[in-house]
């Protein structure tokens, strides 16, 4: 019974601890409500399980959803989903942790790559407030262990080992359903299972399985789109998924299409901006990244090829992509970097222990070199990870001062103060990044249900026309305050009707008082 207890210790210890401290990061400098733009819509849509932007992110939302009932005990809405962003971040340190020490039997050395993926910048901030990216971490973690678990499964001819495989597979649909950027990885996935069993063209059951698995879980998630949007229809739906056209919209995100150019030009500056990027997030070990993977290749050539193909591809997609917040698209790449160092650090304990054996055996004549290892081989794993993840560790400090949103309550004073000045039966002709919040008050929280909000997108999906004629079919009928993006929207307001500011934090609420006389 304590073997067994002491087994599991072992087995569960490491990639907990790396997760504690996941955690523990990302909660002490998590958002503590409710935040604008994307991050409000996620913290609306998923405790409503309604649909999000495209492409939709059904598996963000049906998850979040869950996480909104498990995590019930902590906090808002807001909160937990926020809180849910920091467990997927443990959650991908953790299985890190069960990847380098599968590939190379050092657990310490696991547990210095997973930590420092949680320390990393981009991972940080990703743990501190609700957003699918932190989930896609997750996601592309657990791909890479069922990967790989798949092929060492194969080297033992365990008997199930295409499990495995069908699971990695079944993984992949949840993961697209969650980010099209999993869709990156397809080609580096295929040319690593071709590597690993060439066979694999014959057997055509295996194949169909794995389709089966990745077609299936994609098309189950994104069954939400249409259910949500039409037959149980959610208070915040994006587009029009009920429909054919309005589906395949959001699924293949077309609003988004022609973002990319140019994917092989400008390769110098692209690649000057990711050795940046690297330098950012891995400070000093960037300078020991190139050795990283050249370890990697010569020590696990699949595994090389698998993330470092993808690497190359997401880097060329994002470099070439120009919308939003595109750091976070190299979640993916950061990982894997975390992975080739720990591999680096595994790999460089086997060669010192290799020489003091070698050396000890000309000494002592001794034949069982490798009986003199355990001991002084944990202790130097122990050192080389500490060496791995110190420079994290001394960046901690700053970065916490950098990535703290622990006081960040701007939004909710922002609907607080627009809530007490917007009248009763309200229309509130809004944009984005201020309907977001404003959509969590009245649908989540229901302080103020007697508020319409409509968003530009509102007026698209809805056939409404712009923002002035939303105001001229409700001014006269209903109180009408207007929100505007920018001086020139709200010029096109003020050409046509007569405007007054509100004060305080709800300054940006206008309200609409009468209509601008023709000759004035």
């Amino acid at each position: 019974m304590a073997s067994t207890a002491l087994r599991l210790a072992a087995l569960m210890g490491p990639p907990l601890l790396a997760a504690a401290v996941a955690v523990g990061l990302t909660v002490a400098t998590m958002l503590p409500g409710v935040a604008f733009w994307d991050t409000g819509e996620f913290q609306v849509v998923a405790p409503l399980m309604g649909t999000a932007h495209s492409p939709g992110y059904p598996t963000y939302v049906l998850l979040g959803w869950l996480a909104n009932l498990l995590l019930a005990p902590f906090g808002e809405p807001a909160f937990r989903l926020n809180l849910f962003s920091g467990l997927c971040v443990a959650a991908g340190a953790a299985l890190i942790v069960v990847l380098v020490q599968r590939l190379t039997g050092r657990a310490m050395v696991g547990v210095a790559a997973g930590v420092g993926l949680a320390a990393s910048p981009l991972a940080w901030r990703l743990g501190t407030h609700a957003e699918p990216h932190a989930l896609h971490l997750a996601f592309v973690a657990l791909l890479l262990v069922l990967l790989v678990g798949w092929e060492l499964a194969r080297k033992r001819q365990a008997v199930h080992a295409d499990r495995w495989l069908v699971a990695a597979a079944a993984a992949f649909g949840l993961a697209d359903g969650n980010h099209s950027l999993t869709l990156l990885l397809a080609p580096s996935i295929g040319l690593y299972v071709l590597a690993v069993q060439p066979s694999i063209i014959r057997r055509p059951r295996l194949i169909a399985a794995c389709v089966a698995a990745a077609l299936g879980a994609l098309a189950l998630v994104y069954l939400e789109l249409p259910i949500r949007a039409g037959i149980l229809r959610a208070p915040l739906v994006y587009g029009r998924p009920d429909t054919w056209e309005g589906f395949w919209y959001i699924f293949f995100a077309q609003q988004f299409q022609g973002a990319v150019s140019g994917p092989l030009s400008d390769l110098p500056r692209k690649a000057a901006d990711l050795v940046t990027l690297a330098n950012q997030q891995l400070g000093a070990l960037a300078l020991f990244l190139p050795a990283a993977f050249i370890v990697t290749l010569g020590r696990y050539p699949r595994f090389a090829l698998l993330t470092g193909l993808a690497t190359v591809t997401t880097w060329l997609f994002s470099a070439s992509y120009a919308n939003a917040d595109i750091s976070r698209y190299y979640m993916g790449p950061l990982l894997m970097a975390w992975a080739w160092l720990g591999i680096l650090a595994g790999v460089a304990v086997e060669l010192v222990l290799d020489v003091a054996a070698r050396r000890s055996h000309e000494s002592s004549g001794e034949t069982d070199r490798l009986a003199q290892r355990p001991r002084p081989g944990q202790a130097l794993a122990l050192v080389l990870a500490a060496l791995l993840v110190l420079p994290t560790v001394l960046a901690i400090p700053g970065r916490y001062r950098q990535l703290d949103e622990s006081g960040d309550v701007g939004a909710a004073i922002w609907v607080d103060a627009a809530l007490d000045r917007i009248a009763q039966n309200a229309v509130v002709v809004s944009w984005w990044s201020y309907s977001t919040p404003l959509w969590y008050a009245t649908l989540v929280q229901g302080r103020r249900p007697d508020i319409l909000v409509v968003d530009d997108r509102t007026m698209l999906d809805e056939r409404l026309g712009g923002a002035t004629d939303v105001i001229g079919r409700y001014l006269g009928q209903r109180p009408v305050y207007v929100i505007r993006a920018n001086d020139h929207d709200l010029g096109l307001v003020r050409a046509r009707f007569t405007i007054q500011p509100g004060s305080g934090p709800a300054a940006n609420v206008y309200e609409v008082t009468g209509t601008v006389k023709q000759g004035s």
